[in-house]
């Protein structure tokens, strides 16, 4: 380890008496996944102290974009969890401000003083300024607390002038397009002042960055090119009124953003050289600078100086310094391999890099400008659509050296791993734009990296998909979403995800798993393909499709699949013609079964919205029939406990008070979740019950694929939760922000942002076409959240379908929702008016009056709960109160004899 630390043996040594002391100076992405990569091996031996000057635990900033134009994205790098280990610690609002290279210390300016081992300098870089008159006016792109003040100065301004923003960004690399994007979205009028005569230049060549310039003013942006800023104007008030250009040009300006780089964040180092760096001839400084800023390394991370390491945009390398999060991951790893004895090397940046600008295709990457000695380029332009592709590739023309790909960059994700490797195909095949199809299949080597973000190579992914990798249990993994979890492939920028998914499949397909879309061995079709055929051919029962479509009699999937079809295309009584055979145990009885085969009762309150006096009526239900009672995570009441011959007498008194089934038994619309709104709340915006009971009523009984939820909250405080919702609503002072895509449970995701500031008509239009869609494509038991995952193009082609009708069928969507609206009917209210439907409703077909005896129960708190086997084993040695109708006692009154005994 060239002197950093002690021998491996050595500090097995060590370790056995003291842990050692890592100390590592900044939060951000790298500085989270060195502390990641020590959790991961262990941290045996060590203690780990993160400190970072910011208020927040580590965050996301390749993602960025997205808090800027949502201020309550939560960006959080993987769990808070894991700095719950006891030799891991973080520390917030700590700025490093000084290196005691001596006495092995660091200090900060809160004037705290922490002693270390090992030093891990992860300290970033800050925005670039301009230096120009008027600077200080201007706004950087940057740090959370950057995105959020742009947010609120475009929200004031638009206010305060009564008009669109005019948002001058000023740099039109990868920040500046993101940046200018943003104020779009947040209404702004998005202005670009790029020095360079094209955009991108240091990604992009000329004629890639006209093709995306054309991209860009397509989108309603104005750019001014080949030109720099020399001073920002203001009035009196100090409120900007535009940008001053060299040539004389003023532009007009409300808000003026920088984003034109990065610099080092290299002051520890400046600062711990001291005097000697300007000292007389022969003083060499402690660390070397790079000429541009940063602390130069070696391949090992290492520094100048024994147990100082640096990584991410303040370590410089070959002379470079890059705000890239793949290279900064890829150093975190190697300082924690090196400071467990390994021997891990940098092999050099990955310059890599997508532009995630929603509706402009742009990627770059490898020897992009073609600087190899005798390299070729192969490209195919049309500028009148704003489309560039070029491959380079050795003068042989079979080894891919890089490529640029602007308006479709459709090949990037599989020529990506590719380089540095042969070509499967002559080069001219992979320009898919010029006409001659899908780029040809590529097959990757185990070593090629896939996920560039993460460094993780094909053969790891493989070896996972086969069930010999880092999986629990080295299982199989045959879900995407878990192959994401347990590889990290595809988890930070997301574009190797294609890729990801379709090696996925062809490694299922080697191993003979068949990645079939067959429903199940009856059906070759997939669900998808089957609702389509439904719909188009009418067929209302299983018997016809199974004649047509299918073999054999069906099974347990194919039955409750196509019997949710037929339910999501026909509100006709789902019990009905055949179909109570083809239903879950739980649409059979239209209510949810209990482990001790009771039935919950859950009637809808829609918006959580109830009257007094519909409370009484739950409130005496339960207590003649002694149900279980409790207040659900949905805002509605569940009734646990009833028998499956109480369950016609419990809905007669439910449905005859005016209540209707809460359907919390179907693949289905289960509940609105609201706030109180505006109606009470001093900081609602919108009235937040009133638009969650609309929305309740209107998706009542909508059969899905999977459950489906909502939520409605009348501020930005999101009372309601409605981003842990497949479709969640939010107020604004202009209308409704709509988010999609979102669910708890097991995999938890947050919905994301689909639209803003939308009226009540357009809301609901957007949400009849969302809805529909998902029913119409999704997979069978697919919640919405892995649905939009496994789109291709994810949110983006939901948004392309629902706002912009790409595919033409949204009055078609619109109109299949009006039917199901216009035709809705209450499941229990049909059951009660029919005696042939109440007859499924006994314990024992051939005694209809009997009670099933072997249901018991116990009291508890006051209520009673199901007894344990235990329990039922004491009651027939001894009799004991276990029954299921027991008196019950308050909560605080001493238990009886009899009740001590069980």
């Amino acid at each position: 380890m060239t002197g950093q630390t002690s021998s491996p043996q050595n500090q097995d040594a060590e370790r056995t008496t003291a842990p050692r002391r890592i100390v590592v100076a900044g939060g951000g992405p790298a500085a989270h996944r060195f502390a990641d990569a020590m959790h991961a091996r262990g941290l045996d031996g060590w203690n780990v102290t993160v400190l970072t000057e910011e208020a927040h635990l580590p965050y996301d900033r390749v993602a960025l974009s997205r808090a800027l134009t949502d201020a309550d994205v939560d960006l959080t790098l993987g769990t808070a969890a894991m700095w719950e280990h006891e030799a891991l610690t973080l520390q917030t609002g700590e700025r490093v401000t000084g290196i005691d290279i001596a006495g092995k210390t660091v200090s900060t300016a809160a004037g705290t003083v922490y002693p270390y081992d090992e030093l891990v300098v992860a300290t970033g870089s800050d925005a670039a300024r301009l230096p120009i008159p008027g600077s200080g006016l201007t706004h950087v792109y940057r740090t959370l607390e950057d995105v959020w003040a742009i947010n609120k100065a475009i929200a004031e301004l638009t206010e305060k002038l009564g008009r669109k923003v005019n948002a001058v960004t000023i740099g039109g690399g990868l920040l500046g397009l993101e940046s200018a994007a943003g104020t779009e979205q947040l209404g702004a009028t998005p202005i670009v002042i790029n020095g360079s005569p094209w955009l991108m230049n240091t990604q992009l060549d000329q004629g890639a960055g006209q093709a995306l310039g054309r991209l860009i003013e397509a989108k309603g942006f104005t750019v001014h090119g080949g030109v720099f800023p020399s001073e920002v104007l203001s009035d009196d008030d100090g409120q900007v009124t535009g940008v001053l250009m060299a040539d004389g040009r003023i532009i007009d300006a409300d808000l003026v953003i920088v984003a034109i780089g990065v610099k080092p964040r290299d002051e520890l180092f400046r600062a711990a050289n001291g005097p000697a760096a300007e000292g007389p001839e022969g003083t060499a400084p402690l660390f070397d600078l790079g000429p541009r800023g940063g602390v130069v390394i070696s391949d090992g991370c290492e520094t100048q100086v024994p147990g100082i390491w640096a990584i991410g945009e303040v370590a410089n390398f070959g002379g470079m310094c890059l705000g890239l999060v793949a290279p900064a991951n890829t150093m975190a790893e190697i300082v924690a391999d090196r400071l467990y004895g390994g021997n891990a090397t940098f092999p050099g940046f990955d310059t890599a890099t997508k532009l995630k600008l929603s509706g402009v295709d742009v990627a770059s990457f490898g020897d992009a400008f073609a600087r190899t000695e005798h390299a070729l380029e192969i490209v195919y332009a049309d500028p009148a659509r704003g489309v560039y592709q070029k491959i380079v590739t050795t003068d042989d023309a079979k080894t891919l050296l890089g490529g640029i790909f602007v308006g479709d960059a459709a090949p990037y994700t599989s020529l990506r791993p590719m380089l540095g490797r042969e070509l499967a195909a002559e080069p001219g095949a992979y320009l898919t734009a010029a006409g001659g199809g899908d780029a040809p299949e590529t097959e990757l080597p185990d070593d090629a990296i896939l996920c560039s973000c993460n460094n993780v190579a094909a053969g790891s992914i493989r070896d996972a998909i086969n069930g010999c990798g880092a999986c629990e249990g080295n299982a199989p993994v045959q879900e995407l979403g878990e192959l994401k979890g347990c590889t990290r492939a595809g988890t930070q920028c997301g574009s190797c995800v294609p890729m990801l998914k379709k090696l996925m499949e062809s490694e299922l397909t080697k191993s003979g798993v068949a990645v079939s879309k067959a429903l199940c061995e009856h059906f070759e079709l997939s669900r998808q393909e089957l609702f389509d055929a439904i719909r188009v051919l009418e067929l209302a029962s299983f018997e016809e499709i199974l004649a047509k479509y299918g073999t054999g009699t069906g099974c347990d999937i194919c039955k409750p699949t196509i019997a949710n079809i037929l339910a999501s295309q026909n509100s006709a009584y789902v019990l009905d013609a055949g179909r109570g055979t083809l239903q879950d145990t739980n649409d059979r009885a239209l209510a949810n079964m209990q482990k001790d085969g009771t039935y919950s009762v859950v009637p809808r309150i829609a918006g959580g919205e109830i009257t007094p006096k519909k409370l009484g009526v739950i409130a005496a239900v339960a207590e003649k029939y002694s149900l279980y009672t409790k207040i659900t995570g949905g805002q509605r009441i569940d009734m646990f406990g009833a028998r499956l011959e109480q369950l016609p007498e419990i809905w007669k008194e439910l449905v005859d008070a005016g209540f209707e089934s809460g359907q919390a038994y179907g693949k289905s619309l289960r509940t609105v979740k609201s706030c109180v709104g505006s109606t009470w709340c001093r900081f609602g915006v919108q009235d937040a019950v009133a638009m969650a009971i609309n929305l309740e009523l209107r998706y009542r009984g909508l059969r899905s694929p999977h459950k489906l939820k909502m939520g409605v909250s009348g501020c930005a405080r999101e009372c309601a939760e409605a981003r842990g919702k497949d479709v969640g609503v939010i107020a604004t002072d202009k209308g409704w922000n709509l988010y999609v895509g979102g669910n708890g449970g097991f995999q938890p995701a947050h919905a994301q942002l689909l639209a803003q500031d939308l009226d009540d008509e357009t809301l609901l239009r957007y949400i009849d076409r969302y809805l529909m869609y998902y029913i119409r494509t999704a997979d069978r038991l697919q919640r919405t959240a892995r649905w939009q995952e496994e789109l291709d193009g994810g949110l983006k082609h939901v948004e392309e379908v629902v706002v912009q009708d790409s595919l033409g069928i949204a009055a078609e969507l619109e109109a299949a929702m009006a039917r199901h609206v216009d035709t809705y009917q209450d499941e229990w209210a049909e059951t009660l008016k029919d005696p042939e439907r109440l007859r499924r409703f006994r314990s024992f077909v051939n005694a209809p009056d009997q009670k099933d005896d072997s249901i018991s129960f116990v009291p508890e708190r006051g209520q009673i709960r199901p007894a344990t086997a235990e329990e039922k084993s004491l009651a027939l040695q001894q009799p004991v109160l276990i029954a299921s109708s027991i008196p019950v006692r308050p909560s605080d009154a001493p238990a009886t004899a009899t009740e001590s005994q069980v």
